[in-house]
């Protein structure tokens, strides 16, 4: 196949706007996939991605079709992911293609993603489509959001699609736009090989297999390879196409996007965007953009039960060999016994890792309130990064604390302002500036630390706009902050799982709300519990769970007053000596206490 034949393209949309549908409509026109065989959300494999209608596992797969002028072309569509924690992963799949076809719901707009991943996609320098989806429904106004988009983008209302993916209405139409208008692949056949690595997954008999999009040159199946940033060096065990299953062709020329069987045993080694390249005269620089993924957001993950350790450990083993951002390593709590700490992209991706652990390996499992990772600048000069409260440490020890901040922006109705406004600045955020996409909706765009978005803040954003809001973030800087870790004691011991780290303002707040919810939810002893919450030596709160009493003066009926006496004080020694040697059990309820605070 002549490369001016190959078309490379990607569809990008916010969550729920139609873009696996459209996917389903595309591999049913071009006959890639028989009719026996075709199911909704056909790229989606997993169940968790067809419940909750976001792609998570980029996929890939190619489409032969005969266009109007004649001419037969080979068209791979690299579906990206549907979540702003996975941006990264979404960069990589645009530099993979020439094109994107941009979806906008027709009834919803334009939102939060929709206008991330088209700045992504114009950083690529890829030629957008911009597309009307959903327009059988009764909600939809194609017409307002066409002017929305031309206004965007500067493409002509009349020249964008209206389809409806749901019903296949104007798909031709689309796939005869992305022939007209994607450019055909810019290559050097005869160059050094150069091969961008978008994803990649585990299988258990081929080792890792990595999708990519070649670049320069050729590979062959007797070529020795190597990648660039790991320096890991393989021969090919198999290469082939998404058909949309793995076909072996036994080589990928200049332009071509298909998968390469590695034999490596670890997704570790062959990251997303790094490059492949031949172990000898090989290429010499790198194709831009990759850097490798650290993970935002820490929890500890720990089995409900000790003697399922051993099978979290393996669970967590096996979810790492098909997801290279997932880190973990094992830790202990004094509350929790022995467990994990795991490391995320962000909120969305520790649920999806909660729910595949859940699902997939039949495991009861209990997450910490999801933390960050902070900077301390310790007096001797050095710096330490901890993602853990419990690993703060004394005071005397560190200068200042430095935290991750975020920029955000939300996309709102004007109507909603006030209220999104309040929200943003109660979690310490700073406003920067305000942008009218319409008459009727704005982007707010403010600084605000990552910490304090990562529980509720989705939630509460959605809660106060009626649902009508969306959010868009990135990573700014660290920045120090007057920031205290608070300790919850229960019978005067810390307990490290409900230690947090929060602003000296709002410490006492949070200390108090926590030591109240902790007072319902652990149960009642035969002595008092108290439950305290402390800055270093000082208890800023107390509740004192009450204890079960047995009424020893039952039996008295009168007489003289030291016979009560005396009996009460027997109990009083007793209760004395049970608190000493008595354990209190903290409930898993407390430890969720500590995702909803600020109610």
């Amino acid at each position: 196949m002549k490369i001016k034949h190959i078309r490379n393209f990607c569809i990008i949309a916010h969550v729920d706007h139609g873009k696996s549908t459209l996917a389903d409509r595309l591999l049913e026109l071009t006959n890639t996939v028989s009719e026996r065989d075709m199911q909704e959300q056909l790229l989606d494999s997993m169940a968790l991605e067809r419940e909750r209608g976001v792609t998570i596992k980029a996929s890939a797969v190619r489409m032969q079709y005969e266009a109007r002028d004649g001419e037969t072309y080979i068209i791979n569509l690299i579906d990206t992911p549907g979540h702003v924690d996975f941006t990264y992963e979404v960069s990589r799949a645009l530099q993979a293609c020439e094109g994107a076809i941009l979806v906008v719901d027709a009834s919803q707009g334009i939102e939060a993603q929709t206008l991330s991943n088209v700045y992504l996609a114009l950083e690529q320098d890829l030629e957008i489509i911009p597309v009307i989806n959903k327009i059988d429904l009764p909600a939809a106004q194609p017409e307002e959001v066409a002017r929305d988009v031309e206004e965007l983008l500067g493409a002509s209302v009349q020249e964008m699609p209206r389809i409806s993916a749901k019903n296949g209405l104007g798909i031709t139409e689309v796939l005869e736009k992305v022939i007209a208008e994607v450019p055909s692949p810019v290559t050097d056949e005869s160059g050094p090989l150069r091969a961008l690595v978008f994803d990649s997954h585990y299988d258990a008999y081929k080792g890792v297999i990595a999708y990519v999009r070649v670049v320069d040159g050729t590979i062959g199946s007797r070529d020795m390879l190597k990648l660039f940033a790991t320096g890991a060096g393989f021969e090919p065990i198999e290469i082939g196409v998404f058909d949309p299953v793995l076909r072996a062709t036994g080589e990928l020329k200049a332009g071509e996007v298909g998968y390469i069987a590695t034999g490596l045993k670890s997704v570790q080694q062959c990251r997303v965007g790094d490059t492949i390249t031949l172990a000898k005269r090989g290429a010499e620089h790198t194709l831009p953009g990759y850097r490798q993924v650290k993970p935002m957001v820490f929890a500890g993950i720990y089995p409900t039960l000790n003697e399922e350790y051993a099978n979290l450990r393996d669970a967590l083993e096996k979810l790492q060999l098909n997801d290279a951002s997932l880190a973990y390593q094992p830790e202990t709590s004094q509350a929790l016994n022995f467990g994990f700490r795991a490391g995320f992209l962000g909120l969305f991706h520790m649920e999806i890792i909660q729910e595949r652990l859940e699902r997939e390996y039949d495991l009861d499992i209990l997450a910490t309130a999801p933390s960050v990772e902070y900077r301390i600048l310790q007096r001797d000069g050095r710096t330490i990064s901890i993602d853990s409260p419990a690993l703060l440490p004394d005071e005397n020890v560190f200068d200042e604390i430095q935290e991750p901040w975020m920029k955000i922006q939300i996309y709102a109705p004007q109507a909603y302002i006030g209220s999104v406004m309040d929200l943003v600045i109660k979690k310490r955020g700073i406003y920067e500036t305000t942008e009218y996409l319409d008459a009727s909706r704005v982007i707010l765009n403010y600084k605000i630390p990552l910490s304090e978005i990562i529980i509720d803040f989705y939630d509460k954003l959605k809660s106060v706009t009626q649902g009508y809001a969306s959010l868009d973030y990135q990573f700014h800087e660290y920045r120090a902050g007057d920031l205290v870790k608070v300790e919850v004691l229960v019978n005067e011991d810390p307990v490290d799982a409900l230690a947090m780290i929060c602003h000296r303002d709002d410490a006492y707040h949070r200390g108090q709300r926590l030591v109240s919810r902790l007072k319902a939810l652990i149960p009642r002893q035969m002595f008092t519990v108290p439950v305290q919450a402390a800055i270093g030596k000082r208890v800023i709160s107390r509740a004192n769970v009450r204890a079960l009493r047995k009424d020893v003066l039952a039996k008295c009926y009168g007489g003289d007053v030291t016979r009560k006496r005396k009996l009460l004080e027997k109990q009083k020694k007793g209760k004395k000596r049970m608190k000493m040697i008595g354990s209190v059990e903290v409930p898993q309820e407390a430890f969720m206490a500590l995702l909803s605070l600020d109610e």
